[in-house]
């Protein structure tokens, strides 16, 4: 453990989740810091001998030590569950955006870092809290990307009715400004797999989990968003973003842990022969053993010169995560496990996810030749 400086306060604690909020036990030590390490228009993104990955990129295991993160029954806002966390490499320190909860199920988005990918020192104060009508009941589920010394969250307000995918950006990680609802027009389909008939309907104005493809093409920003199937966005500025109504998906449902739904996991990562690979998660039905409403997490590749509105142009058959530990399958919500982070670092890749609704996980894959 790195040296703590006298103004980080330790906290250690004996975390126990009543039977009421899942069965899992953690006794972790909590770091955390009044101050943030500064971040600015000079500081290096990713590591410096960054290999980019070709597809697919599969070996991923869970870390042994997981969760890394739990909830703090000693600071309000994160005492309840911690989960659903945006990763990304800067001044060499990994860090996270994650999402937090009370006791009143209010979600805000806190902040921590890390010089080693698995021991984080987590910001006392939430980064993104409600503070709009859209979003009195949570600001959820972050995704970062940074492009031109500025960092663009996308994260979805919830008023306890819509889900509105929205976007923040900031150049420090600390202090962000908040630009509303991104697609609030948008229709989609809900699809509801628990009932027997007519389970497909429209729905107006919800719209969340997107990812923003890093890297401008041919002119336009792109961005893959939804909940049902993934749709496609893009923008000419990464601020104001065009929506075809009525589109087609840029990703149908095809493998057998996927047929309830799609999110978006982390922003895609390029390849080393120009294509991108895209990190997702899918919801099982049952068939194949995947438990209905279990969340996976897949893996496709797409060619963004040449079909950027989709579809993928591969795609792994089966996941790369799947919910197994207790952790996991009893929470919050049962048989989560939720991707939103995918960083190289340490040697390694490093992916960020969440467990039942409830912690904070981590699972590593090798770099490839």
């Amino acid at each position: 453990m790195a040296h703590i400086s006298s103004n980080f306060i330790l906290l250690c604690l004996l975390f126990f989740i009543s039977p009421g909020q899942g069965q899992a036990k953690s006794n972790l030590t909590v770091y955390t810091s009044n101050t943030v390490p500064k971040v600015g228009s000079n500081s290096t993104q990713d590591v410096a001998n960054y290999t980019a990955p070709m597809f697919p990129l599969l070996g991923f295991k869970q870390y042994k030590n997981n969760p890394i993160l739990a909830p703090n029954p000693k600071s309000n806002w994160e005492s309840a569950y911690l989960y659903n966390p945006a990763a990304i490499v800067i001044d060499n320190k990994v860090w996270l955006l994650y999402r937090a909860q009370n006791e009143s199920l209010v979600s805000t988005i806190g902040l921590a870092w890390s010089t080693d990918g698995f021991n984080f020192t987590r910001y006392t104060k939430p980064v993104v809290q409600p503070s709009e009508p859209y979003e009195t009941k949570g600001t959820e589920d972050p995704r970062v990307v940074r492009i031109n010394g500025t960092f663009y969250m996308t994260y979805t307000g919830y008023d306890g009715t819509l889900a509105r995918l929205c976007l923040a950006t900031s150049t420090n990680m600390v202090n962000w400004t908040k630009y509303g609802p991104l697609l609030p027009n948008i229709t989609d389909v809900n699809y509801r797999y628990d009932l027997p008939i007519n389970a497909y309907a429209p729905r107006e104005g919800w719209s969340k989990s997107g990812a923003i493809v890093p890297e401008k093409i041919h002119g336009l920003y792109h961005m893959q968003f939804g909940d049902t199937w993934l749709y496609t966005a893009n923008s000419t500025d990464l601020i104001h973003w065009n929506y075809t109504r009525n589109d087609l998906p840029f990703a149908p449902k095809l493998t057998v842990w996927e047929q309830a739904l799609m999110e978006s996991a982390a922003p895609p990562v390029k390849t080393r022969d120009g294509y991108w690979i895209k990190i997702y998660n899918g919801v099982g039905l049952g068939p194949g053993g995947y438990v209905t409403g279990s969340y996976n997490t897949g893996q496709m590749l797409l060619d963004m010169e040449n079909v950027p509105r989709g579809p993928p142009v591969a795609r792994v058959e089966t996941p790369l995560l799947r919910p197994l530990t207790e952790e996991e399958t009893e929470g919050q919500v049962d048989n989560v496990l939720f991707s939103e982070g995918l960083v190289q670092f340490g040697g390694e890749w490093k992916m960020y996810f969440g467990q039942g609704d409830q912690f904070l996980g981590v699972a590593t894959a090798a770099l490839q030749p």
